[in-house]
């Protein structure tokens, strides 16, 4: 037991000396990045902010390279000081030795999942309001539940509420549109209702339109008016729009059930989220399979040699199983496979192999 022990603490230890640097480096790479995006215009504390709120985001995307590297490094340690070979000559196995690495890869996953999953999503859907706001002077929010999408843009001339039926997957096209623009002191000035709204280049499209004033004092149905087409300035973007819409990250898995729910009631495909939440119960696993694919390559005595070839292999492994497993998420994402197939044969199968390499090494 106390082996064991030692065993998860020292690799607990790498674990975290390894995020504290990749944090540092992806902080540095972040904030160069973020200087050179948003300009002179804004602030360096404001540039601060925006990196530590993409922070959790980048560390999170590379927990399974950091997993790999801990092991590997966990036990390049253990065969240089010999203490590798002294536990196999007491009689205990190579399984038993990845014990303690696999019991810690499956709690930090866990907790992963359940704690820094929701951190992740707060810190990405803020990130993203901060950015617009510092960029365009105004914020922008979307909706979608039972009743169909919302979406409110904003400027300096004023805000707008959009309400539609139904909407394209990136919800850059809206259908049976109801849209009502306020002024800058919060009156509502007008109401636009039209069977179709394409979003261009700084702009709405509205296609069979009714316009209505909401003037006080000034009968709106008097004033309505009639256009087949009809132009809406729009601080909105594509990219916008898809990162409110389409990105699933920004959503924690705790509230992902009753999302997919309200987009399935509203009409609209849920299919990403579906495989994105199946994804994240997978992520314990698959940091397991990236600690069984290090120690494959590494639990050898470093008399044999060949560690940099070991490393390389086991590095390379890594990456083509993480590069398997986001071409499985496509596949899912684009019906070509069901969700669990997609989420969870990559880890069983990254698991497999690995454990196969183990035991061949082990037993020959």
């Amino acid at each position: 037991m106390k082996l064991h022990y030692y065993f998860a603490r020292r690799f607990l230890w790498i674990f975290l000396s390894l995020m504290a640097m990749f944090a540092l480096f992806q902080g540095l790479l972040d904030l160069i990045d973020e200087m050179r995006r948003v300009g002179p215009e804004v602030g360096f504390t404001s540039v601060l902010r925006l990196v530590g709120l993409k922070l959790p985001e980048g560390m999170y995307q590379i927990l399974p390279l950091v997993m790999i590297l801990a092991t590997i490094a966990l036990f390049i340690g253990l065969a240089r000081t010999s203490e590798l070979v002294v536990v196999r000559a007491s009689g205990r196995s190579g399984l038993a030795v990845l014990m303690a690495p696999v019991v810690v890869s499956l709690l930090i996953g866990v907790l992963v999942v359940t704690m820094m999953n929701p951190i992740v999503a707060a810190t990405s859907k803020r990130y993203s309001e901060v950015r617009e706001t510092l960029l365009n002077g105004s914020r922008s929010s979307l909706s979608i539940g039972p009743e169909g999408l919302w979406l409110r843009q904003g400027d300096p001339r004023g805000q707008s509420v959009i309400h539609a039926e139904r909407a394209s997957p990136d919800a850059t096209t809206l259908y049976n549109v109801s849209i009502v623009s306020y002024a800058p002191n919060g009156g509502p000035v007008a109401r636009f209702s039209a069977e179709r709204a394409t979003l261009g280049e700084g702009a709405w499209t509205l296609k069979t339109v009714k316009s209505w004033p909401l003037s006080p004092g000034l009968n709106s149905e008097d004033g309505a008016r009639r256009h087949d087409t009809f132009t809406l300035p729009s601080t909105l973007t594509r990219d916008s729009i898809r990162d409110r819409f389409g990105k699933t990250s920004s959503i924690q898995i705790w509230d992902l059930p009753g999302f997919i729910a309200d987009l399935e009631q509203a009409g609209f495909s849920a299919r990403r989220h579906v495989v994105w939440f199946q994804m994240e119960l997978a992520r314990p696993l698959f940091l397991i399979a990236m600690v069984l694919v290090g120690a494959a390559f590494t639990m050898r005595p470093a008399r044999l040699g060949r560690t940099g070839m070991a490393v390389l292999s086991a590095v390379l492994l890594g990456f083509g199983l993480y590069y398997v497993r986001n071409f499985a998420q496509i596949l899912g994402e684009s019906g070509q496979l069901s969700p669990i197939m997609a989420a969870w044969i990559p880890p069983v199968a990254a698991v497999l192999l690995a454990l196969g390499l183990i035991l061949h090494m082990e037993d020959g």
